[in-house]
C-alpha cells in the first residue's frame, strides 16, 4: 500500500502562480508510490489583497501541519509602497520563523547544455556543482533592535547583527553532514577580521569541525568569497555562512549557471519538514504570459522528495527528466540564445513542463 504525504502549495504572486502548478503536475507523475495530497493556500501579495496580511494564520497553520511546503514566489511592485512590516516578503520571513526553517540549501549546478548561458567562460563553469548552506532564521535580518529613528542630524537607520552559539553550531552541523556526503570539503564564510559576531561564527564552526575529521574545513572572508566565485567557482564544494552573506553569495552563484530560472532551494527545520521554492522572483513583467521557466520549481520539488519525503528515487527521476529535455534542446526564453542554433527550440513554460512529464514516462 502506498504511503500518503500532505503537501501545502503556496503559489504566491506573479509567475509563482504559473510555475507552482506545473511542479505539482510533475510531482504527481514522478512518484506514484506516494499518495500526494495537495492543499493550496495564500501567502505574500495575494494574501494581502484577500486577507490584509502577507501571512494569514490559516496559511501558517496549514504549513505547520504539512509534511512539506512548495512555494512559488512572493512580492511585486504593486505592494512596494506598503510599510516594511506589511510587505509580501514578510509572509516568507514569517513562514521561515514560524516553521523554524533555519537551514537554507541553495545548489548551484550547471547543466551541461546550458554552459554557454553562463556569464563566465565555459571552462570555468563546466561541471559546476556548489551547495550553499545559509543560516536562515538569525543574523541581521531578525536581530533586534532595528528600525529608523530621529537622531541629532536627521533620521538614523539601524539593524542588529547577532548570532547565538547554538544557532551557529546547528547550521554548521547541517553543512558538515552534507559535505560528508559530497566531496568532503566545506568553506565557512565570515567577516571575522572586522565583525565580532563572525569571529564567534569562526570559532564555533572550527570547534564543530573536530567531530568531522573526514571533512576538510577552510575559512574565507565574504569579500574574497564573492571574488573567488567569479574567478574560480569550481574550487568550492559546500559553503556555509550566515543569513545576509548567504543571501548575497547564493545569488552570485546563481548567475554562474546562466539563469535564476534554473535554480531550486530548500529551507529545512530540525526535522524533515521543509519549504521548497525556486530562487527566482515573481517577474511581474512576464506574469500571465506562459513565459516563465518552471524548471527551478520542478527541481525544488525534486529536493522536496529527497529531503522531506525520503524518496530519493523520485528526486532522481525528476532531475534526469530535466536533464533530458535540456539535452533535447528545449529552452524557455530565459535560457534560450537570441539566435538559437538548429538543435535548440524555444518553448513556453507549460510546454517545458509537458516535456518533463513526457521524459518521466520514458
Amino acid at each position: 500500500m502506498s504511503r500518503a504525504a500532505h503537501i501545502v502549495v503556496l503559489p504566491g504572486d506573479g509567475i509563482g502562480a504559473e510555475v507552482a502548478p506545473q511542479a505539482v503536475r510533475v510531482m504527481t507523475r514522478a512518484c506514484p508510490e506516494i499518495d500526494l495530497k495537495f492543499e493550496y493556500a495564500d501567502v505574500g501579495g495575494v494574501a494581502i489583497d484577500r486577507y490584509g496580511t502577507p501571512l494569514p494564520e490559516a496559511t501558517l497553520a496549514a504549513a505547520r501541519a504539512a509534511d512539506a511546503v512548495l512555494l512559488g514566489a512572493v512580492g511585486g511592485p504593486k505592494w512596494d509602497d506598503l510599510p516594511m512590516t506589511e510587505r509580501p516578503e514578510k509572509g516568507l520571513l514569517g513562514l521561515r520563523a514560524g516553521l523554524d526553517l533555519f537551514a537554507n540549501l541553495r545548489p548551484a549546478m550547471l547543466f551541461e547544455p546550458l554552459a554557454d548561458a553562463s556569464s563566465l567562460k565555459t571552462p570555468l563553469v563546466a561541471g559546476l556543482d556548489i551547495l550553499i548552506v545559509r543560516e536562515l532564521t538569525g543574523g541581521i535580518y531578525f536581530g533586534e533592535p532595528r528600525g529608523v529613528e530621529m537622531g541629532n542630524g536627521g533620521r538614523r537607520g539601524f539593524n542588529t547583527y547577532v548570532y547565538e552559539e547554538r544557532e551557529i553550531e546547528r547550521i554548521a552541523r547541517v553543512a558538515f553532514e552534507l559535505a560528508r556526503k559530497r566531496a568532503g570539503r566545506l568553506t565557512s564564510v565570515d567577516k571575522a577580521n572586522v565583525l565580532e559576531v563572525t569571529q564567534l561564527w569562526r570559532e564555533v564552526v572550527s570547534a564543530v569541525a573536530a567531530d568531522y575529521p573526514d571533512v576538510e574545513l577552510s575559512h574565507m572572508y565574504v569579500d574574497n568569497a564573492g571574488m573567488q566565485l567569479v574567478r574560480a567557482p569550481k574550487q568550492f564544494d559546500v559553503i556555509v555562512t550566515g543569513n545576509m552573506f548567504g543571501d548575497i553569495l547564493s545569488d552570485v552563484a546563481a548567475m554562474l549557471t546562466g539563469s535564476l530560472g534554473m535554480l531550486p532551494s530548500a529551507s529545512l527545520s530540525a526535522g524533515k519538514q521543509g519549504l521548497y521554492e525556486p530562487v527566482h522572483g515573481t517577474a511581474p513583467d512576464i506574469a500571465g504570459q506562459d513565459l516563465a521557466n518552471p524548471l527551478a520549481t520542478i527541481l525544488s520539488a525534486a529536493m522536496l522528495f529527497r529531503y522531506s519525503l525520503d524518496a530519493p528515487e523520485a528526486a532522481g527521476r525528476i532531475e534526469a527528466a530535466v536533464a533530458a529535455v535540456l539535452d533535447a534542446g528545449l529552452r524557455t526564453a530565459d535560457i534560450c540564445p537570441e539566435h538559437p542554433p538548429p538543435n535548440v527550440r524555444r518553448v513556453r513554460g507549460s510546454e517545458m513542463a509537458d516535456a518533463v512529464i513526457e521524459a518521466l514516462d520514458v
